[in-house]
């Protein structure tokens, strides 16, 4: 006569040892769980983190550039030619451009009292009438620099050197310090990512500028605004543009190439984190198949019985082997909703918006279930090879 053993009865036969043995089964899980929830939190902080910072390098605009002159040891920005300006905005591709100079040994103080060392680091930057257009930038108080302002000594301060001088509104209005005369602060800027030097600067004018200080129409730092699909060819074409003589010695630079390298060393670590997640699993895996090879130890009398009474070496097999799966399955189910929660907090945290890949998830619980059979194989086929004879012998 046949044995047969239905699939209804397969799963409470399976989990007779989980059910008896809670406390082994927890820890045999625990190690699956952490695998699994490393992945899955690695993945969806990951992705939370790129969606995040993909969404401001769309909002700044990938079709900006810098171009700017070699910088000299001592950190002054050197100066390029008086036509860099003019050549450039007339380089076909070129949607907007706008010429600034930092002006050397000027900084910007709150008073005539303060002691010229301890400038904080502002720079005095002139600037043409185009720096917000081209920036894209804001202001939180005040208006830009315009041709009848450019006059007078007048200046617009950056979100960083408005912070600085502790100048948070234009009530009364304020009066800085600058190059050993009084300035009005007609401007504060909002924070420009793209542009940090500006965000730490106090601008001018260049018709004041050349009054009072002495600049000679050479820029420093030209910021140029492309068609986007061609940034990069008109990339190759600034340097000659901006000085035909020397292109060698001058540089185009575009900012966010700094987050599309954070996103390369996002990846970077993500794959480090994958990989301990990874060997997290086979750790779990391992536990599986140490309890699954005591399990089939300590019920040698109930396989022995099992055996006599009819059961083949494939329902015995097929015992163990659901056991080990169910294992690896429950591990992976409680570490996607550790993972998740661990997401959801972290980007909580971080005000981005949280995002579980979906194939994660499913790879995650895939694996796990996986783990739980190769780790519960051998132990499952010991027991079906085990004589009914020599497992009822105590």
């Amino acid at each position: 006569m046949n044995s047969h053993l239905r699939p209804a009865d397969l799963i409470p036969v399976a989990t007779i040892g989980l059910r008896t043995r809670r406390g082994r089964a927890a820890l045999s899980i625990l190690g699956v769980t952490i695998g699994v929830a490393a992945l899955i939190s690695v993945l969806g902080l990951t992705r939370s983190s790129q969606a995040e910072l993909l969404a401001r390098i769309d909002a700044l605009g990938t079709n900006l550039l810098i171009v700017a002159n070699t910088v000299g040891v001592s950190g002054v920005e050197s100066p390029l030619p008086t036509t860099a300006a003019t050549t450039i905005s007339r380089t076909d591709g070129v949607l907007a451009s706008s010429a600034t100079a930092a002006l050397p040994g000027l900084h910007v103080y709150r008073n005539d009292r303060v002691g010229t060392h301890r400038h904080g680091g502002l720079a005095v930057r002139t600037t043409d009438t185009a720096l917000m257009s081209t920036l894209e930038g804001q202001l939180s108080a005040g208006v830009f620099l315009s041709e009848p302002t450019s006059l007078y000594p007048a200046t617009v301060l950056g979100h960083n050197a408005a912070q600085h001088l502790g100048i948070a509104d234009l009530k009364g209005p304020p009066l800085v310090w600058l190059g050993q005369r009084w300035y009005t602060v007609i401007g504060i800027l909002r924070p420009l990512e793209l542009a940090p030097e500006i965000n730490h600067s106090a601008l001018i004018g260049q018709t004041v500028a050349a009054k009072d200080f002495g600049y000679d129409s050479h820029p420093t730092r030209i910021y140029v605004r492309t068609e986007t699909e061609r940034t990069l060819d008109i990339r190759h074409l600034l340097p000659r543009a901006a000085d035909p003589q020397n292109p060698t010695s001058v540089t185009v630079s575009r900012p966010t190439d700094a987050l599309d390298a954070r996103l390369a060393a996002a990846d970077a670590t993500t794959n480090l984190f994958l990989g301990l997640s990874a060997i997290a699993l086979l750790v779990g895996g391992i536990g599986i198949a140490n309890v699954m090879v005591i399990a089939v130890l300590e019920r040698r009398t109930e396989i022995g019985l099992r055996r006599a009474l009819g059961a083949t070496r494939s329902h015995i097999a097929t015992q163990f082997l659901v056991e080990s799966m169910i294992l690896g399955a429950a591990g992976g189910t409680l570490g996607i909703l550790l993972g998740a929660t661990i997401t959801y907090a972290m980007a909580f945290y971080h005000a981005w918006q949280p995002l579980i890949p979906p194939a994660a998830a499913v790879a995650g619980l895939a694996a796990a279930t996986a783990i739980g059979a190769v780790g519960g194989l051998y132990p499952a086929l010991r027991a079906a090879h085990l004589p009914p004879t020599e497992a009822l012998r105590r």
